[in-house]
């Protein structure tokens, strides 16, 4: 993609998103994410209305009297946006790539995040973290941000999400809210994966074209793994091939949202024909 073609992509991405993050997305988005980012302020004797989950027992204990820490909500908080550049995320068979969808999702979410004067990162991984852009405030920033998302080099390699997580955890010691965009065709740590989800607000968005989960029947077709770089011919004119194969992604799918959900983070299975608003402003009306 040309200079001149990202600089007029991220305008025609900016006035398409404005509309969503101007409107009620902005609102649920500052809905789901108020009180989470929370810090220590100091430690009194209970009130009626206080949350006893918060309880100090080692006070409680000393004194015998009841006595909760109270928290603060911070002021600034980080917004990072997680995104797989492995090769399979270039791809798309409908108006737009997979890529292109990416950098609009980021864009609403982005915007958003700018609109309540937080701070917005960005991590682009694949089998390694590729780029890391620290997290800052501002419109020309979130622009910044899209448009590296834009004219990143999309690289045939399978995609490890368990190199970044843990890279999240070493790096990043206050809670922040992660979103994580990326086809999801690669394994993630059961281990690794309740444990950032326990510190940070985690958010996985499958990103897929509907071709990824259905095949149509075209006769004899080579298929490449975009990752991998390997090749099978399969006789796609079969109605059992075909349901086999869209079985194993609807099984893929089931499996990857049961291990996010189970580990309390949140997962959203998005084609990139879906309007993403709608889906965001559900999953964040939840709260």
């Amino acid at each position: 993609m040309q200079i001149k073609d990202i600089v007029r992509k991220v305008k025609q991405i900016e006035i398409r998103t404005r509309r969503q993050t101007e409107s009620a997305l902005m609102g649920q988005y500052h809905s789901a994410l108020k009180g989470q980012g929370m810090t220590f302020s100091e430690v009194r004797p209970l009130q009626h209305g206080d949350d006893v989950r918060r309880m100090d027992w080692n006070k409680t204990a000393r004194f015998q009297e009841p006595f909760v820490k109270i928290m603060e909500e911070e002021r600034e908080l980080t917004v990072l946006l997680v995104l797989d550049i492995s090769a399979s995320m270039d791809y798309g068979t409908g108006s737009e790539l997979k890529r292109e969808y990416m950098a609009q999702i980021c864009a609403s979410i982005g915007f958003s995040a700018v609109g309540n004067n937080d701070k917005v990162g960005l991590i682009l991984y694949a089998d390694r973290i590729v780029k890391v852009v620290p997290a800052r405030k501002g419109r020309k920033h979130m622009l910044s941000l899209i448009a590296t998302i834009l004219q990143a080099d999309y690289l045939p390699a399978e995609s490890s999400l368990d190199t970044t997580f843990q890279y999240l955890m070493n790096v990043f010691k206050k809670k922040s809210f992660v979103f994580v965009l990326s086809d999801f065709q690669d394994p993630v740590s059961k281990k690794l994966l309740p444990v950032v989800a326990k510190k940070h607000a985690l958010l996985a968005l499958r990103i897929y074209d509907e071709k990824d989960q259905q095949i149509p029947s075209m006769g004899f077709a080579q298929l490449k793994d975009s990752e991998t770089g390997k090749t099978i011919w399969v006789n796609t004119s079969s109605k059992r091939w075909r349901y086999e194969f869209a079985e194993r992604q609807r099984m893929l799918v089931k499996e990857k949202r049961e291990q996010f959900e189970s580990a309390s983070a949140g997962f959203l299975n998005l084609a990139t024909s879906q309007d993403y608003s709608k889906e965001l402003y559900n999953y964040f009306s939840r709260f």
